[in-house]
């Protein structure tokens, strides 16, 4: 039995943080109950493909997403996606919603990581008061999906301006390749 430690030579060092309403689910095809618990949505146009193409070439994928946790259980089920996350980092249970560090280091907790990590995070959304505010503030790199109607595209401030802007979810495979690639 050796003692060298075998490194997979195809090891993803980049880790992918996804929002998930109108970054993989489209908000406006959401079907609600009484509750307001989501039961029921279609994917972004690519969206599918760009989270089934990122796992099989070996990222860690974690949902970070504000939320209930049944709502995103639903629509991610129905539409095949939910087995392709390593963690699920909702609002409802961390008790806080984005931008608040709470959401993001939840997500770095739970796949056993530390803070010193977050340069190899990208957290991708469609809220720049959100999703791209709470990960500069954590040295995460943010990814703004420009997709969506429903939300602004300028930002308020200089925390709200993302690393990267990409419209539509297939462009997200090609830059986390090669932001994957950048980390040596």
């Amino acid at each position: 039995m050796s003692d060298t430690t075998t490194i997979d030579p195809n090891a993803k060092k980049l880790i992918v943080f996804l929002d998930c309403g109108d970054t993989i689910i489209d908000e406006g095809t959401e079907i609600r109950d009484d509750h307001d618990i989501v039961i029921r949505a279609n994917v972004i146009p690519g969206a599918d493909i760009m989270v089934k193409t990122l796992a099989e070439r070996g990222y860690i994928l974690a949902i970070v997403a504000d939320g209930r946790a049944q709502s995103f259980k639903n629509i991610l089920t129905q539409n095949g996606l939910y087995d392709y996350f390593t963690t699920m980092i909702y609002s409802e249970t961390i008790k806080a919603s984005k931008p608040s560090p709470r959401m993001f280091k939840a997500a770095i907790g739970a796949l056993d990581l530390s803070e010193q990590d977050c340069s190899r995070i990208v957290m991708v959304g469609n809220n720049l008061s959100r999703d791209v505010k709470g990960a500069n503030a954590m040295g995460i790199t943010s990814i703004f999906l420009s997709w969506t109607p429903r939300y602004p595209k300028l930002h308020a401030d200089e925390s709200e301006i993302p690393d990267y802007t990409i419209n539509h979810p297939l462009e997200l495979i090609d830059l986390v390749e090669k932001l994957n690639e950048e980390l040596g």
